[in-house]
């Protein structure tokens, strides 16, 4: 085996990977980045240098302006996960082994929604035994998965689940369809019974509705109907009640009202960059608005919640506009081929499933700091990076 199809075979086993262990995934990613430096590949990068260069060189002088620059590594570690856009590039050369990876996440993502089954009914035991409220004891203590966090399980399962999606209603491919359709019913269950409302009623049934309206458009009236049907079950009702009306400190409303006004603050005293990477939990104290009541509500003051602040708050303003230059020009490449190119085979579900998956999380971001999560961001990056290799794929040609 040559050094080029080591790269490729240890960036498909990362990716995979991610879903079942992030230390394994990386451990993967990082030796096919060496191995590929030193392979000889000629190496592609995605056309948006520019904006990722801005962002990666304001996110080192909001930390060097900071005042603790030590503190702040870790997020300068997690910008060589941004690399995960040149391994893929270089190495993925056909849309049938990025349709390989989609059918390999589904599988992967099944077994850990059965184990996420399995943690459901041993915490529904688990109340029940302590004769607590279901609803106020699962909140704080949800399904994970093979995760350490259900959020990390919630944005995994939602990008694997669009990519399935964008498979099965827009793949010229018939086989694994059925099996695929049968992964996308345990994983659905799975993401309900996560109840990450940012997850399960944003920015999963957004991207989800753009993929319908590309298959059948008169299946999207029924989105009111699904609604509906989710209000008549007893928990899931109570958590989609409580985006307006929620259940105390259980819902997690005052919590995110108190970081999204203190991230304000931030961001006002520190327009150009910031208060310094990995600052927003030493720091909240001290930004936090004066008519705020202690103690604070329960929930994790440690970041803030929405990458819209999070960014401005850690590294500036200059800083966001770069990562939104950059996800943009994404955006603009993906739907460019889609208008000006003939877009034959599984090329098209690649390029609009990366469509759903970047409007899912720019739509989920406004609750959450999702592109702060390692594996939610390594398969993001990876989707990305698969449209790309679905441009310069044979099946895509100009007018």
């Amino acid at each position: 085996m040559n050094l080029q199809k080591a790269a490729f075979y240890l960036t498909c086993g990362s990716v995979v990977a991610v879903p079942v262990s992030i230390a394994v995934s990386q451990t993967l990613f990082y030796v096919a980045l060496a191995i590929l430096l030193i392979s000889g590949t000629r190496l592609r990068f995605p056309p948006v240098k520019i904006p990722l260069a801005i962002f990666i060189g304001w996110t080192f002088l909001a930390l060097f302006l900071s005042g603790d620059p030590r503190s702040g590594t870790p997020q300068i570690r997690k910008l060589t996960l941004f690399c995960m856009l040149l391994l893929v590039c270089s190495t993925f050369r056909s849309v049938a082994q990025i349709r390989g990876i989609v059918l390999a996440w589904g599988a992967v993502a099944t077994v850990s929604s059965f184990v996420s089954f399995f943690q459901f009914w041993r915490k529904y035991q688990q109340a029940h035994a302590l004769h607590k409220n279901f609803y106020d004891y699962y909140v704080s203590e949800r399904i994970t998965g093979f995760t350490s966090h259900w959020m990390t399980f919630g944005g995994e399962e939602m990008i694997i689940l669009l990519m399935l999606l964008a498979f099965l209603f827009l793949s010229s491919e018939r086989r694994w369809k059925a099996a695929g359709w049968a992964c996308v019913a345990i994983l659905i269950l799975s993401l309900v019974l996560g109840m990450t409302r940012s997850i399960f009623l944003l920015g999963f049934p957004l991207g989800a509705l753009y993929l319908v309206w590309l298959w059948k458009r008169w299946i999207v009236a029924l989105a009111p109907v699904v609604l509906a049907l989710g209000l008549l079950i007893g928990p899931l009702r109570e958590r989609i009640v409580s985006v307006f009306q929620p259940h105390g400190q259980t819902d997690s409303n005052m919590h995110r009202a108190i970081t999204r006004r203190t991230g304000l603050a931030m961001v006002k005293a520190h327009p150009w960059f910031g208060i310094g990477p990995e600052q927003i939990k030493p720091q909240f104290d001290r930004y936090l608005p004066a008519d705020v009541q202690r103690p604070l509500p329960e929930g994790w003051y440690g970041h803030l919640h929405n990458i819209y602040l999070q960014y401005p708050a850690e590294r500036g303003i200059p800083a966001l506009l770069a990562l939104l230059w950059m996800l943009g020009k994404m955006v603009r490449d993906f739907a460019m081929a889609l208008r000006r190119k003939i877009v034959a085979g599984d090329a098209r579900f690649v390029l609009h499933g990366a469509i759903a998956v970047m409007i899912a999380m720019l739509a989920e971001g406004f609750f959450e700091y999702n592109l702060g999560d390692s594996e939610p961001l390594m398969m993001f990056l990876a989707v990305m990076a698969f449209g790309y290799v679905a441009i310069a794929s044979e099946e895509v040609s100009a007018v």
